[in-house]
C-alpha cells in the first residue's frame, strides 16, 4: 500500500477529476445563454436525447466524499509539534518494550525446548517398552 502522502496526492487528483467531470457535464447539459448586442440564432434548448439524471447530486456526493477523504488523510499525517526529543522518547520506549518482549520470547523458547526434550524422552521410553514387549513375546525356536 502506498504511503500517506501518495494516498493524499491520489485523492487530490481524484478530486480534480471529479471537478473536471462536473464542469464537463454542466457544459454539456446546460442551456445556451443570449448575450446582449450579439445576434446569433440557434437552439435555446439542450439536447433532447440526453438522460435526465441528477448530475448535481451525483457530483456533489463524489466531491464531498473525496473532500472528507482528503481531510482524513491530512489529519493522519505526522504533526509538526512532534519534536526530535519527543520522537527520541518514543523510540526509547519502543526499544525498552522490544527488549522486554525479546526476554519473554527467550523464556518461551526455553520452555518449549524443555517440553520437546520431555516428549522425546517419553517417546523413547514407549519405543523401548514396545521393543522389550516384542522380545518377551517372541516364541523361542
Amino acid at each position: 500500500m502506498a504511503d500517506r502522502l501518495t494516498q493524499l496526492q491520489d485523492t487530490v487528483n481524484q478530486q480534480a477529476e471529479h471537478f473536471c467531470n462536473a464542469i464537463g457535464v454542466i457544459q454539456q447539459s446546460s442551456y445556451p445563454s443570449k448575450f446582449v448586442n450579439f445576434d446569433r440564432t440557434g437552439s435555446q434548448t439542450p439536447l433532447q436525447n440526453q438522460p435526465q439524471e441528477d448530475y448535481a447530486q451525483l457530483f456533489a456526493q463524489l466531491i464531498a466524499r473525496c473532500a472528507k477523504d482528503v481531510d482524513t488523510l491530512i489529519e493522519s499525517l505526522p504533526n509538526e509539534d512532534s519534536s526530535t526529543e519527543l520522537q527520541n522518547q518514543s523510540l526509547s520506549r519502543l526499544e525498552i518494550e522490544n527488549q522486554e518482549t525479546a526476554v519473554q520470547l527467550e523464556h518461551i523458547v526455553q520452555k518449549g525446548e524443555l517440553l520437546l526434550e520431555e516428549i522425546q524422552s517419553a517417546l523413547e521410553n514407549i519405543a523401548q517398552a514396545q521393543l522389550d514387549m516384542q522380545i518377551t513375546l517372541k516364541p523361542s525356536t
